[in-house]
């Protein structure tokens, strides 16, 4: 059998960069039970309600959804379970002392197979005020106004 090389996205919070001012993020390994594994292989998770908690220098991800494999018997996971995750303690200790600051959080971002391994992408985050929302929604529409009167002037020197 030939071994799984690259990235395979299974599930990503799109979200979570309008909800949250994004600041530092990690790459970390999941430990998983066989039959969330397949369920992953399958594509099927959220990570809509997720977040991760710092429980004595252990990281565990919380409310992350994998449905249950279709195929399982009565050893199959439960769907919202905690998971803990695999950071070395260096960032785990990072991790610790900034969480500490006030309206700061860690969030996955995205959750994918890299080489074979289930990995998960968090972020230490701060949470966005309502008009800081709208600020970057302008921002993003004011770059994507200037890109196209960009694209057309070049358009009408082409012709």
């Amino acid at each position: 059998m030939a071994k799984e090389k690259g990235r395979k996205l299974i599930a990503q919070n799109k979200k979570a960069r309008h909800d949250y001012l994004i600041i530092d993020t990690y790459e970390a390994g999941l430990v998983l039970m066989g039959t969330e594994v397949k369920s992953l292989r399958q594509g099927r998770a959220s990570l809509v309600d997720g977040f991760v908690q710092l429980d004595g220098h252990e990281a565990w991800l919380h409310n992350v959804h994998v449905p249950e494999y279709s195929q399982g018997t009565w050893t199959n996971h439960s769907a919202r379970r905690k998971r803990k995750l695999l950071l070395h303690r260096e960032e785990i200790d990072k991790l610790e002392s900034k969480s500490q600051e006030t309206g700061h959080t860690i969030i996955p971002l995205a959750l994918y197979f890299k080489d074979g391994r289930a990995k998960v992408e968090i972020a230490l985050a701060k949470g966005k005020k309502e008009y800081d929302k709208r600020q970057t929604l302008r921002e993003k529409q004011d770059r994507r106004e200037t890109d196209r009167a960009v694209a057309a002037a070049r358009r009408r020197l082409r012709a």
